[in-house]
């Protein structure tokens, strides 16, 4: 059952997919249409899930679940992640590679494997101040909260001088 995002409890558990570029604003909305439909048909063991999305930034797909009304089942987890899986070769995109760091240098989002990360952090072409996205957070509290932060703040910090 698709929900707005704002009406999901701070405990809800997200997965978050960077992609490995921008979507147009027509895949965007091609995206959200297949997001909902998706949604409205995303079941635990025959029980519907209330669940929404989000996109941001042109780069980010945020699925969210209210684990309150049905948790996710491993076969419900694993439909949502053959959604993604046909999303990257629909838009011949990367949403599932985790070894990839996104960044913000100024108003731009940068995509990074992590090794160039890491390497940039050594020539301090990126600091501690960087403002990381920490796609391991795990509800929408976090999301909120811990996200979007300097890498000092997060798991990014590890590379840091």
């Amino acid at each position: 059952m698709l929900v707005e995002f704002n009406v999901l409890p701070e405990t809800s558990r997200i997965w978050i997919y960077q992609a490995n570029r921008s979507f147009t604003e027509e895949e965007i909305e091609e995206i959200k249409e297949k997001l909902k439909n998706f949604i409205q048909q995303w079941t635990a063991h025959g029980s519907n899930l209330e669940a929404s999305y989000e996109i941001r930034y042109k780069r980010f797909i945020i699925l969210a679940l209210n684990q309150n009304v049905h948790s996710a089942s491993g076969c419900s987890i694993d439909a949502s992640v053959h959604f993604i899986q046909q999303l990257e070769k629909d838009y011949k995109i990367d949403l599932l590679d985790k070894m990839n760091v996104s960044y913000r240098q100024g108003d731009f989002i940068a995509y990074k494997p992590l090794k160039d990360f890491k390497k940039m952090a050594k020539q301090n072409a990126v600091s501690k101040n960087t403002i990381v996205f920490n796609n391991l957070v795990t509800n929408i509290h976090e999301y909120q909260n811990y996200w979007e932060v300097p890498a000092r703040d997060s798991w990014h910090s590890r590379f840091m001088n």
